[in-house]
C-alpha cells in the first residue's frame, strides 16, 4: 500500500525582549539557576501580571510579515496543568482569540516550485521553566529563569507532506524572525523549539489518520530525523494490521530515538477559562502602523534584491538572504572584496562548512567579513591561488595573521604570474615529456582535454605550487600547437 504523510507544525518562538511577558525579571540566557524568577513569575499569592508591551508590538510584526490577520482585541486564559518546571500549576496563554489569525508562508521546494503553507494562528503565552537531566544521579533539576519568558506559539495547518517541505518551512520561519528581530533564533538555547504532528493514510484518501505529536525538537537534523522515523514507525504499526495511538513523544538526536511520553490531551484536559487578572487586550490601528513602520527588510525581499544588485542566480541568492546575519556578512565581505560570486562561493563553501563544523555562529566567525573580503581581493586579482587561498582562510582562521596579504607574505604564497618566467617552467617541464607531448598532439579533441591535466601536475609541481594556472593552461595550449 502506498501511504500520504501529512505534517503540521507548533512553533515556539522565544521573542527577544529584554524582560518577562507579565513582569520586569531578565529575560538574559546564561544567569545562574532560578536568579531571575520573580514572585509574579511564580505567581504567588498578591501578585499581579502586568502584560510587557513590546512582546504584543513584536507579535503583530510576525503577523503583519506573514500577511495574517491582526486581532484588535485579544484574550489570555489560563491553561492548567502542573509540570515540575511550571510549578505555579497553569500557564498564561491564548487559545479562543489568538493576536494573530491566519496567514500564510511561500517555501520554495527542490524541483523549483513554491508552495504555499497556511498558517493557522500564532498566539502569545508565558514559557514554562526547564528540568535538568544532566549531573544530577537520578534527579532533576529545576530552573526557573526561564519561566515568564513571552513566546509566540505558531500553529501551521497540515499542509506539509514530506519531512523536507517541514524542514524548508522550518528554516523559512527561522529566517523570518531572525530577520524580523523578535528573536535570536538560538536553537541550542531553546529560542525556537519545534512540536511536530505526523499522520500517515492511504494514498488517496482524504480523511486525516491518528496524529501523534514529537515535541521541542531543537535543530532541523533532528526533525527531518524524528519525521523519517516516526512516519516509519506508523506505517509498520499500520501494515501489521494495528491502530495509532494519539500521544506525544519524545526524540532523542544524541541516540535516534523516540519513545512514548504521555497520552496526547485534548483542550478540554487542560480545563482553559479566562484568566482572571489579565483584562482583554485591545490594540488599535495606530499600534499597528508603528509595527509595520517597524518591519526591516524580510528574506524574499532581500532576496530578489541580491539578485538584481548583485547578479547572484537565485540559488546563491536564497542561501545568502536566508538569515539576516549571514546576509550581513555577505554584504560587508562584499563591500571589502568587491566581486560578489567569488564572496558567495567562498561564504557558502569554506566558511560555512568550517562554521558547521565547529558548530559556531556567523557572529563567532574567527574570521571577520573584511579579512575575507581582503582574501577575495587577493583570490580575484591572482595574487593567489585556489590552493594558496585555502591555506590563507586556514590561517586567518587559527588567528595567524591580520589580514590575507600578511598571511602570503609569512607564507610565502604570493602566485608567479610572470608569463617569461613560466615559459621557462613550461619548456622544463615539456622537455622531459615526449612521449605525453605525442599522445597529446595525436589525441582528438576531447582526450586532449583530459591530457591536459597531466602537464599541468608537474608544471605546479615545478613551480612549487604557486604558477598560475590559468596562464599555465595559456602557455600549453600554444606550445602544444592547439
Amino acid at each position: 500500500m502506498q501511504w500520504d504523510v501529512v505534517i503540521g507544525l507548533e512553533i515556539h518562538v522565544q521573542l527577544a525582549t529584554k524582560t518577562k511577558i507579565f513582569s520586569g525579571s531578565s529575560t538574559a540566557y546564561g544567569a545562574e539557576p532560578n536568579t531571575q524568577a520573580s514572585a509574579v513569575d511564580l505567581a504567588m499569592p498578591g501578585t499581579l501580571p502586568v502584560p510587557n508591551e513590546q512582546a504584543f508590538r513584536y507579535a503583530v510584526m510576525f503577523g503583519l510579515a506573514v500577511d495574517a490577520e491582526i486581532a484588535r482585541r485579544s484574550v489570555f486564559e489560563r491553561k492548567n496543568y502542573f509540570y515540575p518546571d511550571l510549578p505555579k500549576g497553569y500557564q498564561t496563554t491564548q487559545l479562543e482569540r489568538p493576536i494573530v489569525g491566519p496567514g500564510h508562508v511561500d517555501i520554495a521546494l527542490a524541483d523549483g516550485t513554491i508552495k504555499r503553507i497556511r498558517i493557522h494562528h500564532a498566539h502569545l503565552e508565558e514559557d514554562a521553566g526547564k528540568s535538568l537531566h544532566e549531573d544530577f544521579h537520578g534527579m532533576t533539576g529545576i530552573d526557573l529563569n526561564r519561566a515568564g519568558t513571552p513566546l509566540i506559539e505558531v500553529v501551521t495547518e497540515p499542509d506539509m507532506r514530506s519531512s523536507e517541505e517541514a524542514v524548508a518551512f522550518a528554516r523559512k520561519l527561522h529566517g523570518l524572525v531572525t530577520s524580523l528581530g523578535i528573536c535570536d533564533g538560538n536553537m541550542s538555547e531553546g529560542s525556537l523549539r519545534f512540536d511536530v504532528n505526523v499522520s500517515v493514510r492511504p494514498q488517496g484518501r482524504e480523511e486525516l489518520g491518528t496524529r501523534t505529536e514529537t515535541k521541542n525538537l531543537n535543530s532541523f537534523r533532528f526533525m527531518e530525523q524524528a519525521i523519517h522515523q516516526e512516519v516509519g514507525r506508523q506505517i509498520d504499526i499500520l501494515e501489521d494490521g494495528g491502530t495509532i495511538v494519539q500521544e506525544t513523544r519524545l526524540y532523542n538526536g544524541d541516540t535516534n530515538v523516540s519513545r512514548s511520553m504521555r497520552s496526547k490531551e485534548e483542550a478540554n484536559d487542560y480545563r482553559y477559562f479566562p484568566c482572571p487578572d489579565l483584562l482583554p487586550v485591545e490594540i488599535d490601528d495606530a499600534f499597528i502602523e508603528d509595527a509595520r513602520r517597524c518591519l526591516p527588510e524580510l528574506p524574499d525581499a532581500r532576496k530578489h534584491r541580491f539578485k538584481e544588485q548583485y547578479g547572484l542566480n537565485d540559488y546563491d541568492a536564497g542561501l545568502l538572504s536566508s538569515e539576516s546575519k549571514l546576509a550581513a556578512f555577505f554584504e560587508d565581505t562584499v563591500r571589502h572584496g568587491k566581486d560578489a560570486k567569488l564572496a558567495a562561493n567562498w561564504i557558502q563553501g569554506e566558511f560555512s562548512a568550517r562554521l558547521n563544523a565547529e558548530d559556531k555562529q556567523v557572529t563567532e566567525s574567527p574570521i571577520s567579513a573584511e579579512q575575507l573580503g581582503g582574501l577575495v581581493i587577493r583570490i580575484a586579482d591572482n595574487t593567489v591561488s585556489s590552493a594558496g587561498a585555502k591555506k590563507v582562510f586556514e590561517a586567518l582562521w587559527s588567528g595567524e595573521a591580520g589580514n590575507a596579504d600578511d598571511v602570503i607574505e609569512a607564507k610565502g604564497l604570493k602566485q608567479v604570474s610572470d608569463t617569461g618566467e613560466l615559459e621557462k617552467l613550461v619548456d622544463q617541464v615539456l622537455a622531459e615529456m615526449p612521449e605525453q607531448i605525442a599522445q597529446y598532439q595525436e589525441a582528438d579533441e576531447k582526450k586532449r582535454k583530459k591530457l591536459m591535466g597531466g602537464f599541468m601536475g608537474p608544471l605546479m609541481k615545478a613551480s612549487k605550487g604557486q604558477g598560475n594556472p590559468k596562464l599555465f593552461n595559456e602557455i600549453l595550449q600554444r606550445k602544444l600547437g592547439d
